[in-house]
């Protein structure tokens, strides 16, 4: 979960094409804070944790309730104007929307399903009490599937076919030829694969971030969204999650902290030795 939420942060100041597309910026700086990713994130994550196990209409009426409660929390996070109604609502239904809001919120997903085809099944969940549209299904699954497949030790390469295959993403351009003409888009299909490619290409977890926030466009989505499958794969240096930790309020830190116990728990025979003695040092 710090992945998303490094992501989130690092990417926020250079959202809506603020940015230069380069590599070459400071990770942090004063405007360096979470948005609407972070919450809905904590939010996703609390829901998966207080339903774990339990039947699909209870974990998607527990799911509605956490990232409303977590919405009210913090208002002003910079929600999109449809999600912003249906946290208000009395009543709120899904609205049908393919928003790349569904890709950033579902990493728990990832983490806590015990396998892929769980991990998927959690996805489609957590997108469907908003974005039931296919390609918000599409891309919350895309990414909750890519983290189970990092998390259990997969390579790249396996995690691409996934993406191709299964997913049915095109990811045949580089990242170079991604940049010069993209903008902000926040749609699942013309961001959740470009957040994919730059994974691909990210040697570490910081290049990963780097390489994402390039790009351009929805830098904090983006990054959120390849954060949290970098992580997956990589682990992150002590520092950033320092740096994460010191941004984050005492209520949200409560429940990253949580996840990660659990997190840590859940069933995992295929994890990678590498990834084990992460865990290990981290928990």
């Amino acid at each position: 979960m710090y992945g998303a939420i490094l992501g989130d942060m690092i990417g926020a100041p250079y959202e809506f094409d603020r940015g230069n597309k380069t590599k070459d910026f400071p990770l942090f700086g004063d405007k360096s804070k979470f948005t609407d990713d972070t919450v809905m994130t904590v939010a996703v994550a609390e829901g998966l944790m207080d339903t774990r196990y339990m039947n699909d209409e209870v974990i998607k009426m527990t799911l509605v309730d956490s990232m409303r409660k977590w919405g009210a929390k913090y208002p002003n996070a910079g929600y999109g104007g449809m999600f912003r109604q249906w946290l208000i609502k009395e009543n709120p239904q899904p609205y049908g929307s393919f928003g790349n809001g569904s890709a950033m919120r579902v990493s728990a997903a990832g983490w806590l399903a015990d396998s892929l085809e769980e991990a998927l099944h959690l996805a489609k969940l957590t997108a469907e009490v908003t974005h039931n549209h296919p390609e918000g299904i599409k891309g919350a699954q895309a990414v909750a599937g890519a983290i189970y497949l990092a998390r259990t030790g997969e390579y790249k390469e396996t995690i691409k076919v996934f993406l191709t295959e299964k997913i049915g993403y095109d990811l045949s351009r580089t990242c170079d030829e991604i940049r010069p003409n993209y903008h902000h888009d926040e749609t699942c299909q013309k961001s959740v694969p470009e957040a994919m490619t730059a994974f691909l290409e990210g040697e570490d977890f910081e290049d990963v971030i780097r390489t994402t926030i390039s790009l351009g466009g929805d830098t904090d989505t983006l990054a959120c969204i390849a954060g949290s499958i970098a992580e997956a794969y990589y682990g992150i240096p002590d520092e950033l999650v320092v740096e994460c930790r010191k941004r984050l309020p005492d209520d949200l830190l409560e429940v990253v902290e949580r996840f990660y116990e659990l997190a840590n728990k859940v069933p995992c025979e295929n994890m990678s030795k590498e990834l084990k003695d992460y865990v290990e040092k981290k928990f």
